[in-house]
């Protein structure tokens, strides 16, 4: 969906369907009033076919680099990226610098300057001889068919969509929600990795779509992220996982689901200007470093040699059918995600340091917790305040358990966009809206998550997740740095009230403590909204 198709009759009556989690309430409450839409609910019966990742090699020019850059084969390599911009300058830079192959697994990719702005280097890469796999879950697809086929009229590019939607493609999420009647405990189900392979050799992890606003590239509002930059013994296993969706019967040929009329001439045209310099400018320069040291990755790439944290790391990723067989609200499965980032936690003997915008923890959540406490165990959780979030949904989910967690002794913190405008550290958010999107975990200053998962029900049960464990304690020191700069810098921290009735959010300006004692930021009707909301809310769906 793009941001300005607003004009669909069911978006009028309802408020904006922005994400998976907010349509599938949205179609809870509403679905039965648009039942006689429903005309179209089966998916075409396609061909096919398996295709396998190029595994690394010291012919292509990364894969060179990356060989020789790798101290030890059991080791991984990682570069944290806080910024966007330089996140997004070094997917440039292995689009176009790749030689073998592109993989990309997004559940976001947005038609917006950013997205044109990877599409054209995609392109431009297929057009070298390089092979191309995109694939994307169809949730975000809405009215970019044509684009996207476009890319796949390029010889050397393939483009499949996860779980598709099979019809009214160029409405509303919504709409396409409401004309899956009868569909619904499969279009409910979405494919949130990210992932970024060039030439079996260099890999993106983390939690940033393409989109503008992940790179902090939009004038309205831009989140707070983190992912990683990482070579050496974990870009095989991505690989295989990227194959193990690629390859599954939920990925469907682009060509097969999205029809047209226009022959591949003309798509290419159009995806030529519409991808072209007028609409899709080039990024402002970087500069010479980011908030943690590092310059460019093309500094490094254009030297031979990658200077990287080196630890010992794996990954793993939700089996493509986890969705279809797991139920809203079940126990984990042991090869899901959240299990391996539980059982980690689980371990914990002294600290646990928490990033993640939406965080329920459920009944299963509040156990963990007070078993950790019990063990003398320090819990300290980041995430979004009400004015933060875009999901004020899952904010009343999260809210049901604050003053238990307070109880129990978790330190919580809420970012706040009041003070991320105003924060001296160079995240350059400058007038826009801050949200924070960052999912990672530091466990007992050693062990770290970085991943697509949120702490909630839906990364648990309901849609795919891909993350990495990684043993070091300097990028451990690192993700905590960046934490500690939106804790300390641009969030609330949250406490009960000295009453004993209800919370209070400390903050500090200019040496001077304040309290406030409603939910910083927010509009009386933004607060009524979640109190009217949050007894109606299945807390399975969040």
């Amino acid at each position: 969906m793009t941001r300005d198709d607003r004009n669909d009759v069911f978006g009028k009556m309802l408020l904006r369907c922005r994400s998976a989690r907010r349509c599938a309430l949205a179609w809870l409450f509403f679905g039965l009033s648009f039942g006689l839409m429903a005309g179209c609910t089966s998916l075409p019966t396609v061909d096919r076919y398996a295709s396998e990742a190029v595994p690394l090699s010291t012919a292509t020019a990364l894969g060179k680099i990356a060989q020789e850059s790798i101290p030890s084969p059991e080791l991984s390599g990682f570069r944290l990226m806080p910024l966007g911009s330089f996140s997004l300058d070094t997917r440039l830079q292995l689009a176009s610098r790749a030689q073998a192959t592109l993989d990309l697994q997004y559940y976001q990719f947005q038609d917006d300057e950013t997205g044109r702005l990877l599409l054209r280097a995609l392109a431009d890469a297929a057009k070298r001889g390089v092979r191309v796999r995109l694939l994307l879950d169809d949730f975000y697809t809405s009215g970019s068919d044509t684009l996207f086929l476009g890319l796949a009229a390029y010889p050397n590019v393939q483009v499949r969509l996860f779980n598709p939607f099979c019809c009214v493609r160029n409405t509303s999420q919504l709409t396409r929600f409401a004309a899956s009647f009868g569909d619904w405990s499969r279009v409910n189900h979405r494919m949130h990795n990210k992932l970024f392979i060039a030439d079996g050799a260099m890999a993106v992890i983390g939690g940033r779509n393409v989109a503008d606003e992940y790179f902090q590239r939009s004038m309205a509002e831009n989140f707070v992220d983190v992912d990683a930059f990482t070579v050496g013994f974990i870009v095989p296993p991505l690989a295989e996982l990227f194959d193990r969706y690629w390859n599954s019967f939920s990925a469907y040929p682009l060509e097969s689901i999205a029809m047209t009329s226009i022959n591949k001439e003309q798509l290419i045209a159009q995806f030529n200007e519409r991808t072209g310099p007028k609409t899709t400018p080039q990024p402002a320069k970087l500069g010479p470093n980011d908030i943690l040291g590092y310059g460019p990755i093309s500094d490094d790439l254009d030297a031979g040699r990658l200077g990287l944290i080196w630890g010992d790391a794996y990954v793993f990723a939700d089996y493509p059918d986890k969705p279809f067989e797991s139920k809203a609200g079940a126990d984990p499965l042991e090869t899901s995600v959240t299990y391996n980032i539980v059982e980690e936690m689980r371990k914990a003997k002294s600290e646990v340091v928490a990033s993640s915008p939406y965080f329920v923890p459920g009944p299963r959540g509040m156990k963990l917790m007070q078993g950790l406490r019990d063990k003398g165990v320090k819990l300290q959780v980041l995430t979004n305040s009400l004015a933060a979030t875009d999901e004020s949904i899952v904010h009343a989910g999260y809210s049901r358990y604050r003053e238990d967690m307070l109880r129990m002794g978790v330190d919580l913190y809420e970012l706040s966009r009041s003070r991320l405008k105003v924060n001296n550290r160079p995240f350059h958010f400058g007038s826009s809206l801050g949200r924070l999107h960052a999912k990672v975990v530091v466990i007992d200053k050693h062990l770290s998550f970085i991943g697509s998962a949120n702490l909630d029900p839906r990364s648990a049960s309901v849609n795919t997740e891909l993350g990495a464990i990684i043993e070091s304690p300097a990028l451990a020191k690192e993700l905590l740095n960046i934490i500690d700069i939106d804790r300390l810098q641009s969030a609330y921290r949250v406490r009960l009230d000295p009453s004993g009735h209800g919370l209070q959010w400390l903050t500090a300006d200019d040496e001077k403590e304040m309290i406030l004692n409603t939910e910083p930021d927010s509009t009386p009707w933004l607060r009524l909204k979640l109190w009217l909301l949050g007894p109606l809310i299945p807390e399975e769906l969040l």
